[in-house]
């Protein structure tokens, strides 16, 4: 029993053993399967890492590679746009040479011809049968050349006769000269003298055209100028139901068709206009009229030698004779006439560019001043149309919502003939600026309308309030209050040269209404905030003598204050431009805009022989073309920077020359290391255009400095003799009115003169008394006034300096004038807080920032005395 016990025992526990064996061997093989699958997943994963990284490196470099590809496209595209353009360049001028070998061969040919036919007639019988018939067919168009000859003559006729026809007008500078105005504008406006100017002056042009030469480039295009000479076309017309219609006609469609007449029959009237009564023609001479009388004279100079060549020239230049049939050959009677009229023909086509060239100087000037006459006229209605509705809403009571108070039968043909007036007006100036000015004129009218309801409902004062609404109704900067009723001939263009091209004439005073705008007290006051200007104050500077060092001693503050805000604003527009020009679409407007300036600034101090070559190296249309194609060539734009540095060279002064020079080429030495050092990369050449172009513009300032300073210094010993004086006591009366009635004027100044008044002689007492108790020899070191809340100072330590100092001036020797104005002065320096403008009287504005200077020293001095 035993024995089986423990044969069962050994049994159970060998059998307990292999399961545990295989439980861990299950387990093992467990875990050998979980860490396979986990290694052959941990593979998979790192294996698809691997794949997504090379197809990422795959697609940047293809999205490099492809970026490369297209750049190298865009430079091809460049290059050979270029080289297109070079190879049409050439077979034009190739095409050209063979056109001109071509007809000079054709001559030869003909001659050849003609010579031919001579020879054979002069040898052949008479009873040939070819020589009958040539003659014949010579006969027959010698007959067709005379009846063509004969019909032009009747319906269109020839140069000559229509230059008499236009000298027989007795229209010349001579003879307009002493005509008088009026009888030179009804002269000029008749329909006989502008139909015989047009026919004539569209004869001129049809000539022009045909000699210019086949070969050479088309005349100089002025459509853009003569757009502005005719009336723009009246679209816009009323029915009888009070509604506005479209009426599209054919002219109107086919306007930008149409070829416009390249001489203008009434420009040229005008000229001689011009000429004869500039005073009457011109508001003021300014330097656009200048030009233009100058340009006007010159183009009438040519016209007249054009006619006069015309008229005195053979008959064969200008019209054709009784038309030959037989051949002109060197010996032939005829052969040194022809010659003759060649020459004579060469002189009318030489002189005819010439007129060209000086009407296309003229019509520019003259275009330029019409649109600013325009522009001032249509404020002039602008304005007009301003006080009516002033005047309807003063006289009806209009309320806020635009209802009238107890408005009775006059009232209301106010109001209605006021509508009719401002529709008339309105039509005018939609004649003279379009849409444009029609809505220039709509928003005046509602500012004058809201500020007058404004003004109203605050209940203040009517004369005050009227004077601050009439600023808003002009559309320049003129406020209504300084228009003159009585300047219907001075500042308002001629009823003539309006009629002449169809200027509508600016609203009467009988339409407008007789409306006064403001008090001589408002206008003062009003007129009275201005500032002295910039040139009063340089011409202040120079007569103090501290026009050098001005900036630095007077106004330090505002001066710095000033230099933040410049740097800020000019760091602000060059980061702009910097931003323009990065990107995938850059904006190259920026820098045209800025090399444009450059070259107006260089042709503005140019003498007249450079200004052709300043346009010729500095050419903003071959520039744009080279930016708009995208290869960004900063060679051509370092030849642009290297030329305007080479000119600004020639323009300083030979002390200056070297340094420029050495500065010069520093700049261009690290435009080029850095755009080496950059690969020639988009960032490189932004940072190369806009340092070489801030450094231009810096230069450029600096030598208008520079200018500026020499022409002041040129103009120093005028002025600090009479003229500088002169000339801010005019400025002074135009500021502040006329001195004959000063306290209204100069209401600072009164009030400081008649508080100085009062203590004048109290002050003056004080101080000779206080010599009085002084020993002799303390005269000549007078006591220094302390400062005791601006008012009176003590007796025994108030004092004036009797003694002439170091500049010079005087001592007091008790005037009553010399008396009030230096205890005035005193007074003024005296006060604790420190001086501001608008407290200053008037007549110590220019020198306001000059007083607070000395009101300062004034108080160190007092600060240390009392220590």
């Amino acid at each position: 029993m035993k024995v089986e016990s423990r044969v069962r025992q050994a049994e159970e526990k060998r059998t307990q053993l292999l399961h545990a064996r295989l439980q861990r061997r299950a387990a093992l093989e467990e875990r050998t399967t979980k860490y396979l699958v986990q290694k052959v997943a941990w593979e998979n994963k790192y294996r698809e890492r691997v794949h997504s990284a090379i197809l990422q490196k795959r697609t940047a470099a293809e999205k490099r590679r492809m970026a490369l590809l297209e750049a190298e496209k865009k430079r091809a595209q460049g290059r050979l746009s270029q080289a297109q353009l070079a190879a049409r360049t050439a077979s034009s001028q190739r095409e050209t040479d063979m056109n001109k070998s071509k007809e000079q061969l054709e001559e030869k040919l003909q001659r050849a011809k003609r010579q031919r036919a001579e020879y054979l007639k002069r040898r052949g019988s008479p009873h040939s049968f070819i020589y009958t018939g040539s003659i014949k067919h010579g006969d027959f168009l010698s007959r067709k050349l005379a009846r063509c000859w004969r019909r032009f003559i009747t319906s269109r006729k020839t140069t000559v006769v229509l230059a008499r026809a236009f000298d027989m007008l007795k229209i010349n500078e001579e003879s307009v000269k002493p005509m008088p105005f009026e009888k030179l504008a009804l002269s000029i406006e008749s329909p006989t003298v502008l139909q015989t100017t047009r026919a004539f002056l569209d004869r001129l042009e049809s000539r022009f055209i045909l000699s210019q030469p086949s070969s050479s480039s088309s005349p100089e295009n002025i459509d853009h100028l003569l757009k502005h000479l005719g009336a723009p076309k009246r679209r816009i017309l009323s029915n009888s139901g009070g509604r506005t219609r479209v009426t599209p006609t054919k002219t109107a469609r086919n306007s930008d068709v149409s070829k416009l007449p390249r001489y203008s029959p009434r420009a040229i009237l005008c000229a001689y206009m011009i000429l004869g009564h500039p005073s009457v023609v011109f508001n003021e001479q300014g330097e656009r009229e200048k030009l233009l009388i100058e340009s006007a004279k010159s183009s009438v100079k040519e016209f007249e030698l054009l006619i006069k060549t015309i008229l005195d020239g053979l008959d064969g230049a200008c019209k054709l004779k009784q038309p030959m049939v037989d051949v002109i050959s060197p010996g032939s009677s005829n052969y040194h006439e022809s010659s003759a009229v060649v020459a004579d023909r060469k002189k009318f086509r030489s002189q005819l560019a010439s007129f060209d060239k000086a009407w296309c100087a003229y019509l520019y000037h003259f275009v330029v001043w019409k649109i600013k006459d325009a522009k001032s006229l249509e404020e002039d209605l602008v304005r007009a149309a301003c006080k009516l509705e002033l005047s309807m809403m003063q006289t009806c009571k209009l309320t806020a919502e635009g209802q009238p108070e107890n408005l009775n039968d006059n009232l209301k043909a106010i109001r209605k003939q006021v509508i009719v007036d401002q529709k008339l007006l309105k039509e005018k100036v939609r004649h003279l600026g379009g849409e444009a000015g029609i809505e220039r004129m709509e928003f005046a009218l509602s500012e004058i309308r809201s500020k007058f309801f404004e003004a109203k409902g605050n209940k203040s004062p009517l004369a005050t309030t009227i004077t601050n609404i009439a600023s808003t109704c002009s559309s320049g900067e003129y406020p209504i209050s300084d228009i003159k009723e009585n300047n219907t001939n001075n500042e308002r263009p001629s009823q003539a040269v309006q009629s002449l091209f169809r200027t509508p004439s600016p609203p009467s005073e009988s339409n407008t209404g007789d409306i006064s705008m403001s008090n001589p007290m408002t206008m003062s006051n009003t007129v009275a905030e201005r500032g002295p200007t910039e040139n009063e104050q340089m011409v202040n500077e120079i007569l103090h003598g501290f026009l050098a060092d001005s900036s630095d001693n007077i106004g330090t503050v505002e001066g710095g204050f000033q230099e933040k805000v410049r740097e800020t604003m000019e760091k602000a527009f060059w980061d702009m431009v910097v931003d323009s020009l990065r990107g995938d679409m850059p904006d190259y407007s920026y820098l045209v805009q800025l090399v444009k300036e450059v070259r107006d600034a260089l042709h503005e101090m140019a003498p007249k022989g450079w200004k052709e070559e300043i346009t010729n190296n500095i050419d903003l249309e071959i520039l744009s073309q080279v930016l708009e194609s995208g290869t960004q060539d900063i060679q051509y734009l370092g030849q642009i920077l290297q030329y305007s540095l080479d000119m600004l060279r020639k323009f300083s002064s030979p002390a200056k020359e070297d340094e420029m020079k050495r500065n010069h080429n520093k700049l261009l030495g690290e435009l080029i290391e850095h755009s080496k050092c950059n690969n020639r990369g988009p960032n490189s050449f932004v940072i190369a255009v806009i340092k070489g172009l801030r450094f231009t513009m810096e230069e450029l300032k600096a030598l208008k400095a520079e200018v500026s300073r020499a022409r002041i210094q040129l103009l120093e010993p005028i002025i600090k003799g009479s003229g500088g004086v002169e000339y801010l006591r005019k400025a002074f009366a135009d500021r502040y009115g006329s001195p004959s009635t000063p306290s209204v004027a100069l209401h600072s100044t009164a009030l400081w003169i008649s508080t100085s008044k009062d203590i004048v002689e109290v002050e003056w007492n004080e101080h000779v008394n206080s010599f009085s108790v002084l020993p002799a020899t303390d005269h000549a070191q007078p006591l220094v006034a302390t400062l005791r809340s601006g008012h009176r100072v003590p007796v025994q330590q108030q004092s004036t300096v009797f003694a002439t100092d170091g500049m010079g001036l005087p001592e007091c020797t008790g005037e009553k004038l010399d008396k009030l104005l230096r205890i005035g002065l005193l007074q003024l320096i005296s006060g604790i807080e420190g001086m501001q403008r608008q407290s200053v009287p008037e007549t110590f504005k220019l020198n306001w920032l000059r007083l607070r200077s000395v009101q300062s020293q004034f108080q160190q001095v007092i600060v240390i005395a009392t220590r």
